[in-house]
C-alpha cells in the first residue's frame, strides 16, 4: 500500500464525549478516510461512544471511515487486559496497537518495560496485529548517555515492537525529527503530526525541566502549554521534509494528524490539518 493519511481521535474527545457517531459523521464530511482509536482505562466501550465494537464497525462502514490503528495505556499490556483489546480490535479491523506513553525513572526501569513490550507483542504477532510504542519529549531524557528511545529500541525485538514517531514531542525533546526518522528507517511505519507554534518560548523542553529530573504525568502537565500548539501549516515545522522523508521509507503506511491541544474548537482544528495534509496526498 501507498502512504495514506488519518486522524488520531484524541484530537476531537471533548466533541466524541457530547456526540459520538455525530462527531465521526463530521469527520468524514470533512474527508477523512483513516482514523485511530484510543482504548484507555478499564471500560472500552467508554471510549467509543459505549457502543458495542460490532455497531461501531457498521456505522464506520456507512462513514466509509476505516479504524486502522488504536492506542492503548501501559496498564493493558499485561497478558489479561490485552485478550479484550485484541477481542475488540479485530471486531474493529484495527491492525495496530500503540501504547500511548510510559514514564520511567531509571535505566532499569526503561530494560524491564522493554521486556514486557517484547512479551506483549509476541502475543499480537499471534493474532496479526502489530504492537508499537509512541513517544513524547521524555524518551530522548538519557541514562548512563543513552535516550530511554534508543534503549527502548535496542532491547525489543524489531519484528515485535515498532515506533509511532511524533514528530513534534521528538522536536520538544532537543531532536532533529527528520534526522532520528531516518534513523528510526523501517522500525516506524506510522508517525503523528502537528505543529509548533512560533510563539513558542523555548523549544527543548529539558531546557525547562532539565534533563536529571523525574519526568512523569505531572511534570508533562507542568509544560504543557496550549499556545505551543498549532494546526499543521500554521506554525514552525519543516512539515514537506517530514513527508517527504517518510515516504521515503518504502515501509511507510499513515501520517495521523494528532493536535493534543488547540485555542479552536476540535473540528475547526483537524479540518485545517486536514487541508493543509491532504495537499501532499492529492493525485
Amino acid at each position: 500500500m501507498g502512504l495514506e493519511f488519518g486522524l488520531q481521535l484524541f484530537s476531537v474527545r471533548d466533541e466524541l464525549q457530547k456526540d459520538f457517531i455525530g462527531t465521526l459523521e463530521k469527520l468524514a464530511l470533512i474527508g477523512y478516510k483513516n482514523i485511530e482509536l484510543f482504548f484507555h482505562g478499564d471500560d472500552l466501550k467508554a471510549t467509543i461512544g459505549n457502543l458495542e465494537p460490532a455497531i461501531l464497525k457498521q456505522e464506520l462502514d456507512r462513514l466509509e471511515l476505516k479504524a486502522v490503528s488504536a492506542h492503548i495505556a501501559e496498564e493493558h499490556l499485561e497478558v489479561n487486559n490485552g485478550e479484550k483489546i485484541i477481542g475488540y480490535s479485530k471486531l474493529l479491523g484495527v491492525q495496530s496497537l500503540v501504547i500511548a506513553i510510559a514514564y520511567f525513572k531509571n535505566k532499569e526501569e526503561v530494560l524491564a518495560f522493554s521486556k514486557r513490550l517484547n512479551e506483549f507483542g509476541k502475543l499480537l504477532k499471534t493474532h496479526n496485529l502489530q504492537l508499537y510504542y509512541h513517544n513524547h519529549f521524555h524518551e530522548f531524557q538519557e541514562f548512563d548517555g543513552e535516550y530511554v528511545l534508543d534503549t527502548i529500541l535496542k532491547n525489543t525485538n524489531e519484528d515485535l515492537v515498532k515506533v509511532e514517531f511524533d514528530t513534534y514531542w521528538c522536536l520538544r525533546g532537543g531532536i532533529d525529527p527528520l534526522e532520528y526518522l531516518k534513523k528510526l528507517g523501517g522500525r516506524c511505519d506510522l508517525i503523528h503530526q502537528k505543529d509548533l507554534s512560533a510563539e513558542v518560548d523555548t523549544i527543548n523542553l529539558f531546557n525547562k525541566v532539565g534533563n536529571d529530573s523525574v519526568l512523569n504525568r505531572e511534570s508533562m502537565v507542568n509544560v504543557r502549554n496550549t499556545d505551543d500548539f498549532t494546526e499543521m501549516g500554521q506554525g514552525i515545522m519543516d512539515i514537506p521534509g517530514i513527508i517527504e522523508t517518510f515516504r521515503n521509507n518504502p515501509e511507510a503506511k499513515y501520517i495521523f494528524v494528532e493536535q493534543d491541544w488547540t485555542k479552536r474548537s476540535q473540528i475547526e482544528s483537524v479540518e485545517i490539518s486536514y487541508r493543509y495534509l491532504s495537499k501532499f496526498f492529492s493525485e
